[in-house]
C-alpha cells in the first residue's frame, strides 16, 4: 500500500471487481481495497442459503433502514471480497431497454442500450442462449436458468399458464415481460461472485493487488484533485481514485471527503470541498412485501436445492414502461433459506411482490454526532399515491396467482389474504404497510448527468464534478434503481467504467 498506483479502486464488490480486473488487463497498476475479508468463507459459496444476510454476520455491513412511519429494518450489504454478489440470492437479470433509454434521455448517451450491449455480452457466459447474437458465451460470469425443481416450482409454472400470462423464457433478451425461469450466476448450487468471476482468474497478476481488511476513511484531495485515499492502514497515493463501495459506501465517502450537500457537510463539521446537492438525497429502491403461502406435503425445495426458480414480471395500469411489477416466489421457507437447515413443519413460504419503478425516493442520513458511522437509509416507500396504487395491483396479481387451481393442488394462500384483497383499497394499503420492507436494491446516491443538471454528481464518464482524478463506479451513479434486481447492472457498471477509463 505504500507504493504509488495508477488507480486505487475502493470496494472489491459487484462493480469494483470487474472494474479493477479490466483496468489491470489494460495495463494499469491497480490497488483494490476491501473493508471485509479478502477471501470469502466457504459457507458463502452455498447459493441455497443466505446465511450472511443474518444480522451480525461478519460478511454483512448490516445497515439500518427506516421506513415511512419510523419502523426500522435491517439492510444487509456484503462486506467481503465480491461484495453483495457474494451474499445475495444469485438473481442475475440485465437492466431493461427502458432503463437504458431513461439514462440516455437524461443526457447520458454513452449509456444507451446499444452502447451497453457489447459489455453485457462480454461479461457473461450464458449456458442456454450464449449462441444468440444478443448474448455472450465466454465471459467471466456464468448465467444459468433452472430446468427442474420441486413440485411447487412446477405448480407455479402451471399457475401462470392458467392465468394466461405470457411466457418469457429469456429474462435477459429485453423482450415483453411475463413468467419465466430466473437467470442466476449460480452453477451446481455454487454462487459465483464477482470476485470468483474476475479476481480468482487473475491471482498473481502483476498489475493487480487486492487488500482486504482495509477501511477507507476519505479521499485525499489536493488543489481539487484526488491523489489517493486515507485508510486505517495509512495513506495510499494514486493517479486516479474510483469509489466502488456501493450505493451507501461510495456516497458516504464522498461526504466524508467534503463532497456533498453543503448544509449537510457544515452541520457535520466537514469542510466543504464541492457543494454537490445530489449526493445521497434522491436515491431509489424497490418497495417489497411478502405474501404467505402454506405448502401441503413435501412440495418445497429441500435443503441443498435452489430456493428460486421462476419469476413473473407484470405491468400495472398506466405504467411508464412494461414490467414494473415483480412476483418472485421462494420455494423454501426463510427459516431454511437463512440457515441451510430443514424448516420446521408448517412453515409458510413467501412470495415477494416488488414495485420496480417508483416515484418515491430515499435519502442517506448521517449519524448525529458521528458522521464516520455508516449513514441510515431513510426510505420513501409508498408515500406517493401512484406507488401505493401500483403496489396494490402487484399484490392482487400475486394473490390471483396463489388462488389458481394449479397451486390449490400443492397448498393454499395465507389465511387472511383473500379477505384483505376483497375488502378494498384502504384495507389492502394497511395490510401492505404492516408488511412493507425493501428489496435492498438502493441506487442513485451519486447520479450521473450533464452539467445542466444540478443534481448530477458525476458526468456520464463517471467523473465526479468539481474534482479531477476521482470517479464513482457502482449503482450509486444510476439515475434510479433499474427495473430488475441490480446485481447484473452493477457488474455492467464496472465493465463500462473500465471501458470509459481506458478510452480516456
Amino acid at each position: 500500500m505504500a507504493e504509488h498506483w495508477d488507480v486505487v479502486v475502493v470496494g472489491a464488490g459487484t462493480a469494483g471487481c470487474p472494474l479493477a480486473a479490466r483496468l489491470a488487463d489494460a495495463g494499469r497498476r491497480v490497488l483494490l481495497l476491501e473493508a471485509g475479508a479478502a477471501e470469502p468463507p466457504d459457507e458463502l459459496r452455498d447459493a441455497t442459503s443466505l446465511r450472511a444476510a443474518v444480522p451480525g454476520h461478519p460478511a454483512n455491513w448490516d445497515l439500518t433502514g427506516v421506513l415511512p412511519g419510523g419502523r426500522e429494518i435491517r439492510v444487509p450489504r456484503g462486506r467481503v471480497v465480491g461484495g453483495s454478489s457474494a451474499v445475495n440470492a444469485g438473481y442475475f437479470v440485465r437492466p431493461t431497454p427502458a432503463d437504458a433509454a431513461g439514462w440516455a434521455a437524461a443526457g447520458n448517451d454513452l449509456w444507451s442500450y446499444d452502447r451497453l450491449l457489447p459489455a453485457m455480452r462480454r461479461l457473461e457466459s450464458d449456458r442456454e442462449f450464449g449462441d444468440r447474437p444478443e448474448h455472450g458465451a465466454d465471459g467471466p460470469v456464468p448465467v444459468q436458468r433452472p430446468t427442474s425443481g420441486p413440485p411447487l416450482a412446477d405448480a407455479l409454472g402451471r399457475a401462470a399458464e392458467e392465468l394466461g400470462l405470457p411466457a418469457e423464457p429469456d429474462k435477459n433478451a429485453g423482450g415483453a415481460p411475463g413468467y419465466g425461469p430466473l437467470p442466476r450466476n449460480v452453477v451446481d448450487g455454487r454462487r459465483i461472485s464477482a470476485a470468483d468471476a474476475y479476481l480468482a482468474p487473475r491471482r498473481g497478476h502483476p498489475g493487480l493487488a487486492v487488500c482486504g481488511g482495509v477501511r477507507v476513511l476519505r479521499v485525499l484531495l489536493e488543489r481539487g484533485r484526488a491523489v489517493g485515499v486515507a485508510t486505517t492502514g495509512g495513506d495510499v497515493r494514486a493517479d486516479e481514485v474510483v469509489l466502488s463501495a456501493g450505493a451507501v459506501g461510495s456516497a458516504h465517502l464522498l461526504v466524508l471527503s467534503g463532497i456533498g450537500p453543503a448544509d449537510v457537510l457544515r452541520a457535520a463539521g466537514i469542510p466543504v470541498r464541492v457543494d454537490a446537492p445530489g449526493v445521497g438525497t434522491s436515491a431509489s429502491d424497490h418497495p417489497l412485501v411478502y405474501l404467505p403461502f402454506r405448502p401441503a406435503g413435501n412440495v418445497t425445495a429441500a435443503p441443498g436445492q435452489a430456493p428460486l426458480h421462476g419469476v413473473l414480471h407484470g405491468t400495472s395500469a398506466g405504467a411508464e414502461a412494461p414490467g414494473d411489477l415483480e412476483v418472485l416466489p421462494w420455494l423454501a421457507p426463510f427459516s431454511q433459506v437463512m440457515t441451510g437447515r430443514a424448516a420446521p413443519p408448517g412453515d409458510v413460504v413467501e412470495v415477494g411482490v416488488a414495485l420496480l419503478r417508483t416515484v418515491g425516493r430515499a435519502r442517506l442520513v448521517l449519524t448525529e454526532g458521528d458522521p464516520a458511522r455508516p449513514p441510515v437509509v431513510e426510505y420513501g416507500h409508498l408515500v406517493e399515491a401512484a406507488d401505493r396504487r401500483r403496489m396494490r395491483e402487484g399484490v392482487r396479481l400475486a394473490a390471483e396467482l396463489l388462488r389458481t387451481r394449479a397451486l390449490a393442488a400443492v397448498g393454499r394462500p395465507g389465511d387472511d389474504l383473500s379477505a384483505v384483497v376483497a375488502a378494498g383499497d384502504a384495507a389492502l394499503d394497511g395490510w401492505i404497510r404492516e408488511r412493507l420492507t425493501t428489496a435492498v436494491h438502493l441506487s442513485g446516491t451519486a447520479p450521473m448527468g450533464p452539467g445542466t443538471d444540478p443534481m448530477a454528481v458525476v458526468d456520464q464518464r463517471l467523473r465526479v464534478r468539481g474534482t479531477e482524478g476521482l470517479r464513482v463506479a457502482d449503482t450509486s451513479v444510476l439515475l434510479r434503481v433499474p427495473s430488475r434486481g441490480p446485481a447484473a447492472t452493477a457488474v455492467l457498471v464496472g465493465e463500462r467504467a473500465a471501458e470509459l477509463m481506458t478510452g480516456d
